[in-house]
């Protein structure tokens, strides 16, 4: 596992936010790998989103983070990688149980709705908070059998 390295992408609704949360990821100490995109001409928002879920699928990094106008698409794209399990978050509070409950380990956030909190701090909060196990385990490793499934695997 890549530790305390975090791949970070967008779409061309999210370029400010990501460049934002860049800066205050290196500001923090982590290594910051970013796939783009760079300016604002439009991009689809998946290819970006499978860039970073792809990097945190295969353990190139510990943690993703993506932005686009809403979170959604991006979630919903990061989600379709094994092992990847993306949470779409406008504020502290959920950004945090889902790392508390759900070993998150990608990020999704809008760039074109407010967020409840500042972006700082959602994203200091889901780097922070720590997995806490017990049944939460149990209920993961539930999901990892859906995947193994869907990947041809045995029932």
């Amino acid at each position: 596992m890549a530790e305390r390295r975090v791949v970070l992408g967008c779409d061309h609704a999210g370029v400010r936010l990501k460049n934002r949360i860049k800066e205050y990821l290196r500001e923090l100490g982590y290594e910051v790998v970013d796939v783009g995109a760079d300016g604002d001409e439009s991009v689809d928002y998946p290819d970006y989103a499978s860039l970073v879920a792809r990097k945190v699928s295969r353990g190139e990094a510990e943690r993703g983070i993506l932005v686009c106008g809403s979170g959604v698409g991006m979630a919903i794209v990061a989600n379709k990688y094994p092992g990847v399990r993306a949470v779409q978050a406008y504020d502290t509070a959920t950004a945090e149980v889902s790392r508390r409950h759900n070993d998150t380990n990608v990020l999704a956030l809008g760039a074109r709705f407010p967020l409840k909190d500042p972006v700082e701090e959602i994203v200091r909060v889901w780097l922070e908070a720590e997995f806490e196990g017990g049944r939460h385990e149990r209920r993961l490793n539930k999901i990892k059998e859906i995947e193994s499934f869907l990947n041809g695997g045995d029932e």
